[in-house]
């Protein structure tokens, strides 16, 4: 019952404030990979002569409130950020050594002065002296005169500023706020015989700022900044995670290198809701070339199945591909299947990209050690053997990746193998259909 009064005094103060709202020319809206955004909000304000007050409520409630920039013709005397939000408990904190009235379920009425509100228990001086103490003040509907003074519903940005003339002028606020995001998502679709795909690709924006921007200029920055974290302000809040989903069509981004970044800028205006996951298309690409490789760690017992191709414009690609997640789809001749899913990092234009599908259902390995032998003091030898089943009904090569740690040397083995560096060999194995190949090769340790 106490939520609904307090509902009351919201909805009232509310109205109030929306009438003292200027009118907004143009807001920019930038949003990094790293829970951050930046707002330029560009307002058109009447100010009059001499020393004056603007307020600015409308604000993200996430705002980092030290960020906070603001240009306009005049000088700027003072700043402050305001957050004592109204709720229940600091109405009731402030009306310490005051009236209030309870009513309990059966509409009883309690009349007294408020003398402590502690962990939901409270106590009440009555008219003849005596005290009531309330263990449990949710059984209770509260009703006092008015909003204590100083309490607001809105985060609220105030400035006293000092203008040479009165007029309408434009005013520019610039802060940073938390919960922005945004990632990249990527939706590829192999053909028959995985030597092509096709890609989508798409943006996922999520506000959780605790404001709308409505008819904002957006873009969007990839790229891993290095940010200090400050201790939160009293405003930052949790997000909530029952927000819409909305999704927009049709490739609409200008991509361009910044810094050691890169940005892409939405081509028209968009609104970014409060609560709201937004994906709007980034690029498309088609028949892209692949090479499906098939990969064995030492030590997985598995083999794993990748897609690899390279980010070029000769192989329909050549765009900087932001960090985020690979969705991967074959047709099973009648409809799109899902076969698997990987996460790429920032990669840029001329780059390879290797996807994990997944494991191997018709390949196996198998590792062992079959001898172990000490040649001296300080060198030792082992002989391993590598065995690689295929029953599929195609010919394959399989990859195979062991790492030897130091010092060490393979002295002998039946299958040609390449050093890739310091301690990782790399063989490649033919195995035909339903059949196996057996890799042995012997490693020297010198101590």
């Amino acid at each position: 019952m106490k939520k609904r009064n307090v509902v009351i005094f919201f909805l009232a103060l509310s109205l109030i404030l929306s009438a003292q709202d200027y009118n907004r020319k143009e807001i920019n809206l930038t949003i990094y990979n790293s829970n951050l955004g930046v707002v330029k909000d560009l307002r058109e304000i009447n100010i009059d002569k001499g020393t004056t007050e603007i307020k600015l409520s409308d604000v993200a409630k996430l705002i980092d409130p030290t960020s906070v920039h603001i240009k306009l013709d005049g000088n700027i005397l003072e700043q402050n950020y305001q957050y004592d939000l109204v709720s229940t408990d600091k109405i009731l904190q402030k009306y310490i050594d005051r009236d209030i009235n309870l009513i309990d379920e059966d509409g009883n009425l309690i009349s007294g002065k408020l003398l402590s509100v502690y962990g939901g228990q409270y106590v009440i001086q009555n008219p003849n002296g005596g005290l009531t103490l309330i263990p449990n003040i949710d059984k209770y509907k509260i009703k006092v005169e008015s909003l204590p003074e100083g309490l607001i519903t809105k985060p609220t940005l105030v400035w006293l500023v000092q203008s040479n003339n009165s007029g309408k002028k434009d005013v520019e606020v610039t802060y940073q706020t938390g919960g922005l995001s945004w990632s990249a998502e990527y939706v590829v679709l192999l053909n028959e015989n995985d030597t092509k795909l096709d890609l989508n690709s798409w943006v996922s924006i999520n506000n959780r700022s605790g404001a709308s921007y409505k008819d904002a200029n957006l873009k969007l920055i990839a790229g891993d900044l290095n940010l200090v974290r400050s201790r939160d302000y009293p405003n930052m809040v949790k997000a909530q995670y029952d927000a819409g989903v909305m999704m927009e069509a049709a490739p609409q981004f200008e991509e361009k290198s910044f810094f050691e970044y890169h940005i892409y800028d939405l081509q028209r205006k968009t609104n970014v809701l409060d609560n709201e996951t937004k994906q709007i298309a980034l690029f498309e690409s088609e028949n892209v070339s692949i090479n499906k490789k098939y990969l064995y760690q030492s030590g997985s017992n598995k083999v794993g199945v990748y897609v690899e191709f390279k980010n070029s414009s000769e192989n329909n690609l050549g765009i900087p591909m932001p960090k985020g997640k690979v969705r991967v789809y074959k047709s099973d001749g009648e409809s799109p299947q899902f076969i698997g899913e990987d996460m790429i990092d920032h990669t840029p234009k001329n780059e390879k990209l290797s996807l994990k599908i997944g494991e191997a259902f018709d390949i196996t390995a198998e590792e062992k050690m079959t001898d172990s032998r000490k040649i001296t003091n300080k060198i030792n030898e082992q002989d391993y053997e590598i065995t690689i089943k295929n029953r599929k009904e195609e010919s394959i090569s399989v990859n195979i990746e062991k790492y030897f740690g130091l010092n060490w040397k393979i002295t002998s083995s039946n299958f040609d193998f390449k050093k890739v560096d310091a301690s990782k060999v790399e063989w490649i194995l033919p195995v035909d259909s339903d059949n196996e190949t057996i890799l042995k090769f012997t490693v020297r340790y010198e101590y």
